[in-house]
């Protein structure tokens, strides 16, 4: 275990932003990880919990407290179960569980940054899968309960972009996650969305090669700034900024009525449905049509000029550079059609 005071977060993100952090504990085992917990807990300290740093935003002044750098690492298998450490690679698991294992149910989610146990805390999804999918227990230190605990999957709270972990943020540290993959002989889970249906010239609901599905997800979010390259700006981002937002079924006509009338009369924006009746709209969409094109802005922090929902440190961004360019995104789209965008990234010491 290492201890370092006054230390740098902004090189722990992915927006590689951020001031300081009154102490910095980095922990190796999962003993370590409850040891720096409980004595921050003890001492009525505020704490930090950093993984892979893909889904942070931290403000310029830094954390005054303990940030915990939580870099356990390593796997098991048993058939087609894994259990893996916090700390862990995302990506690497996904690859070594395709690649080297030949098991389905991850594929969809390759190329997505950070840590395993970021996964269930945002319920981390794209291309028509979730971890929600194949989460089936997530081991925690319960700082309620004081004591480390067992949830089952409908424990967890799963829901689109969330769970019981980032509902109750105070409560739970992620310590291990456990999956029930598929051994579905080489071949992919079903291909529920359409660009990559799309891509791979599939129908959805069919199956593909199981690589070939990694493959052309890391190229899709390749050609979108959604895999992390230290040369490529476009990258240094939390990948989606803000989430899909879902309307419910009162709301709709009124956001449909109003689509329309700003941008024509038979404009269909996109929708898929959501849960209770309701409608989940594209973010992106609203933003693009909203007048944030790709690369929007001129100062430090700008629009991805690969994808529209991606905020992006062009090198020089302090957090607030960042932060005003999300406000102005979010107030115009709302302007343009009545709806607030909500954040996605977890925000410490500062509030969009």
């Amino acid at each position: 275990m290492q201890e370092l005071q006054d230390a740098p977060l902004a090189p722990l993100t992915t927006f590689r932003l951020g001031g300081p952090a009154r102490r910095l504990v980095t922990a190796t085992t999962d003993e370590e990880v409850v040891a720096t917990i409980r004595a921050a807990d003890a001492a009525g300290e505020p704490l930090l919990v950093i993984g892979g740093g893909s889904n942070l935003v931290i403000g310029d002044k830094g954390f005054d407290g303990t940030a915990l750098r939580i870099a356990t690492t390593g796997h098991t298998r048993q058939g087609t179960t894994i259990d893996a450490a916090a700390g862990e690679v995302w990506n690497d698991l996904v690859s070594t569980t395709v690649l080297e294992y030949g098991l389905a149910g991850t594929e969809f989610l390759a190329g997505i940054p950070g840590s395993v146990g970021a996964t269930p805390v945002q319920n981390v999804g794209a291309y028509g899968a979730e971890v929600a999918n194949t989460v089936t227990e997530v081991v925690a230190y319960d700082r309620l309960q004081r004591e480390t605990v067992t949830l089952a999957n409908a424990e967890c709270a799963f829901s689109y972009r969330t769970s019981v972990f980032k509902a109750q943020p105070e409560r739970y540290v992620v310590l291990r996650v456990r999956f029930s993959l598929e051994d579905a002989g080489g071949r992919s889970m079903p291909v529920r969305y359409a660009e990559v249906a799309r891509t791979l010239g599939v129908e959805p609901g069919e199956r593909t090669a199981l690589r070939t599905a990694r493959e052309t997800v890391l190229a899709l979010r390749a050609g979108k700034g959604m895999v992390l390259d230290p040369e490529d700006h476009d990258t240094w981002s939390a990948g989606s900024f803000f989430t899909n937002p879902v309307l419910d079924a009162a709301e709709y006509p009124a956001f449909l009525a109003r689509v329309r009338e700003l941008l024509g009369p038979q404009t269909e924006p996109p929708v898929y449905p959501a849960a209770d009746g309701g409608a989940k709209t594209s973010a992106a969409w609203l933003i693009d049509r909203a007048g944030f094109t790709k690369g929007y802005g001129s100062g430090p922090a700008r629009l991805s000029g690969k994808h529209t929902l991606a905020l992006t440190n062009r090198g020089l961004a302090t957090t607030e550079d960042l932060l005003a360019l999300a406000r102005e995104v979010r107030d115009g789209v709302h302007a343009a059609f009545g709806v607030t965008l909500v954040n996605e990234p977890v925000l410490v010491g500062v509030e969009l």
